[in-house]
């Protein structure tokens, strides 16, 4: 008879290892040996049941406790009619062990799907769908409507979404019995995974569809008109129910999310419903003052009048002429217009003779103080 190993030989982990990890042990070594991950060796399903049993005995403070004062002996008493182990505490600490992810267990069992069950005579959703729309700035701003077109996947009309052959139709699944799903056994683990006969579906088409090939479904491109709401933001999305992908056997469609790129201005910059915009004059014009045409966003010319004595960067406010509240269209923000007053680079002699006069009269200031940065 095999002489037992030490049950932290077994799990690899110091006698002074905290309960954590012994778990991290245990969940790395149940990986690893799982029979059904090791199918046909004997030896990976031995030090399963191995690591399973030292975990069950140093993953229970009572037992743990007992193990370290009496060694075996004094877990003997937890061991059930014919020598099986009790291994409640293992399912009890199942979720925590594997962290909530039994997918792990899919890949054993040749899942992969989803983990909820389809039963039988049941539909799935269609897969919803991505379109990505660039639109000018100009349009997000005041709207539009843009016609796009896509693949997608739709009911086919030879078999009305079925799948089935005219005269035929579905049968419940003989391996799972309509539940899309089959359980296996393994030691003490019970789990469930989709059905490789109906692959969740719960049943099979007697006579597949020659037209669709029994996915009840064909490609198709799609042309739709999508109606971007003046004032909309960039990378918002537009949901349109139902223009997703068909469902499987009938199954009801996705939904189409548009997503919105809007590509930038020449001139316009946007800050939620505001419009911003740099608009040059001279020294003359802002050192004397005057009144200038700006060009909206909309193409309008709107006379904005300059202050004598702006400074360069002052922004000036054009009320309401900014982009429109997407649940309001009625209200709009504003329009700032930032003044940048121009240096010229050349002068010809009469310009030059009349800065230089400009100059004397002004005063040249040899020893500037510098400006606080809070005050620009």
């Amino acid at each position: 008879m095999a002489t037992k190993r030490d049950y932290y030989e077994v799990l690899g982990v110091e006698k002074s290892a905290s309960k954590e990890d012994i778990k991290k042990a245990y969940r790395k070594l149940a990986i690893k040996y799982h029979p059904d991950r090791n199918a046909g060796n004997p030896e990976a399903e031995e030090k399963f049941k191995e690591a399973t049993e030292a975990y069950e005995v140093l993953g229970d403070d009572k037992k743990r406790q007992a193990y370290d004062q009496f060694g075996f002996a004094g877990v003997e008493g937890n061991m059930g009619a014919g020598g099986a182990h009790d291994y409640s505490n293992v399912f009890h600490d199942f979720q925590d062990i594997f962290g909530g992810d039994f997918s792990i267990f899919d890949t054993f069992f040749g899942g992969g799907g989803s983990r909820s069950s389809r039963g039988y005579g049941g539909q799935y959703r269609g897969a919803d769908l991505r379109y990505n729309l660039d639109i000018s700035f100009k349009d997000a701003v005041y709207g539009t409507k843009v016609e796009i077109s896509y693949n997608r996947n739709v009911s086919c009309t030879e078999c009305n979404g079925t799948g089935a052959s005219a005269g035929s139709g579905r049968k419940r699944c003989p391996t799972c019995g309509g539940t899309g799903q089959v359980r296996r056994s393994s030691g003490f683990f019970s789990l469930a995974s989709t059905c490789s006969t109906c692959h969740g579906e719960g049943s099979i088409i007697e006579k597949p569809c020659s037209h669709c090939g029994g996915s009840g479904v064909n490609r198709k491109v799609q042309k739709i008109k999508v109606t971007i709401p003046a004032g909309i933001e960039p990378e918002k999305q537009i949901s349109i129910p139902g223009q997703g992908d068909a469902g499987p056997a009938g199954g009801v469609p996705g939904d189409l999310y548009v997503f919105v790129n809007v590509r930038p201005h020449d001139y316009f910059v946007r800050s939620g419903n505001d419009l911003y915009c740099i608009v040059p004059i001279n020294i003359a014009q802002a050192a004397l003052g005057c009144s200038i045409n700006v060009d909206t966003l909309d193409d309008k010319k709107v006379k904005l009048k300059i202050p004598a004595g702006i400074q360069n960067g002052k922004r000036l406010r054009l009320k309401g002429e900014g982009v429109p509240f997407i649940h309001n269209p009625n209200k709009k923000g504003d329009l700032y217009i930032e003044i940048r007053i121009d240096t010229p680079e050349r002068l010809n002699s009469k310009a030059k003779a009349l800065m230089e006069e400009l100059s004397q009269q002004l005063g040249e200031n040899e020893n500037p103080k510098p400006v606080r940065l809070s005050t620009l």
